[in-house]
């Protein structure tokens, strides 16, 4: 009943306020430093207008588009998370059964706790598995290996973290590695005691893709994380780009991407789309919105790779815009975080449904019979005239 009063994802992010311990809710909703960046993300599609076209036959509008060599139902996917399970007992699997009841892709994270063998088994649908180019390159190159095994669909490298912003909701609410839970916060727990009382009852927390490395040491889930933080590599470049590019031959999609400059570098190294992303806002405070480099970059690399905008998705009005100025489709990380957090796997489906009728009305009046049909002639930034 709760997810049926949730309009749009900002009813269902109140909701997953209600669900969550503040530590918890905080990690989602949160970003770095003063949360400029964060902001911007939403705020920047505000300065574009809709340019509708009328009398156009929209009475068939077909949402469907392909992306990374697979065909999917929507303009939209789901971008990696880590820890899912943080969030709700029904972790990864819930997020990647509601992508394939909508017929769209699920990208998997290096950090999740599930494994991705285990995601392949479960859904039929398209799926990427994100990683990152670690200390212990052979690590890197076995999971390239159980991706090709598994049969994902495109790998995505994550390229802008070279070390962790500066998070500073987590170390008011001490959801630090390892946690330092205040008064406050221990309150919070018990004042949640469903999302307590399921960390009870499904206790099982791991980071499932790395867990081998470390478990027969028996040093746990805080043994887990502080090995892969340990595997972060400040020294990478694209030198190692390449190498990744020469151990994978399938679709691969760098994610980070903010410089027209690093796009055609990107291409240049043999990548074949790109998400525009700025980490949800949680590395760089003071980096610019996805929404506002799309058209930059599309005019760099032109029809020679495949851009996603990563960042800031809260209506599906919000997708339409990404694709007129050069998107070839969206992706979302907190929304469907707030979705998985207010009701499992069908608060993700509740907010998936919420995004499709949002962005089929769009393209309605806009007089797009096709995600195709949408382009630069139907936006305008204000104050630009039309």
């Amino acid at each position: 009943m709760a997810l049926k009063r949730c309009h749009n994802v900002t009813d269902v992010r109140l909701q997953a306020k209600r669900r969550l311990p503040a530590p918890m809710f905080h990690y989602i909703d949160g970003g770095a430093d003063d949360e400029w960046t964060l902001a911007r993300n939403t705020n920047a599609f505000a300065d574009y207008q809709l340019l509708p076209e009328c009398l156009k036959d929209v009475s068939n509008v077909d949402l469907t588009t392909e992306l990374f060599g697979v065909k999917i139902d929507l303009p939209l996917f789901l971008a990696p998370t880590g820890m899912s399970r943080l969030f709700h007992h029904g972790r990864e699997l819930a997020v990647a059964r509601a992508a394939e009841a909508f017929g769209t892709l699920y990208s998997l994270s290096t950090l999740g706790t599930t494994s991705l063998e285990v995601i392949s088994e479960a859904i039929a649908t398209p799926k990427m598995f994100q990683i990152y180019i670690l200390k212990d390159r052979e690590l890197t190159r076995e999971f390239v290996m159980r991706c090709k095994a598994a049969g994902y669909d495109a790998l995505c490298l994550t390229v802008d973290m070279a070390m962790a912003g500066n998070r500073e909701r987590d170390l008011r609410t001490g959801m630090t590695m390892p946690p330092r839970f205040g008064l406050g916060s221990l309150w919070s727990f018990a004042t949640h005691p469903y999302w307590s009382l399921h960390m009870l009852l499904h206790p099982g927390f791991k980071l499932a893709n790395v867990a081998h490395r470390v478990d027969a040491l028996g040093t746990g889930a805080m043994g887990l994380i502080d090995y892969v933080n340990s595997q972060f590599d400040r020294s990478v470049t694209w030198d190692d780009v390449e190498w990744l590019r020469a151990q994978w031959d399938g679709p691969l999609v760098l994610k980070g991407i903010l410089s027209p400059a690093d796009a055609r570098r990107a291409h240049a190294v043999g990548a074949d789309a790109l998400m525009i992303s700025n980490h949800g806002g949680r590395q760089l405070d003071g980096a610019p919105a996805p929404a506002d480099l799309l058209r930059p970059i599309r005019d760099q690399v032109g029809s020679s790779m495949q851009l996603v905008m990563d960042g800031g998705i809260r209506r599906g009005r919000d997708v339409v815009k990404a694709i007129a100025l050069g998107a070839d489709a969206c992706s979302i990380g907190k929304a469907y975080l707030y979705g998985l957090a207010a009701g499992g796997q069908a608060g993700v489906e509740h907010v998936l449904g919420l995004l499709r009728a949002e962005i089929w009305r769009t393209m309605t009046l806009l007089g797009c019979a096709s995600v195709d049909a949408v382009g630069e002639h139907h936006i305008s930034r204000l104050g630009r005239g039309l």
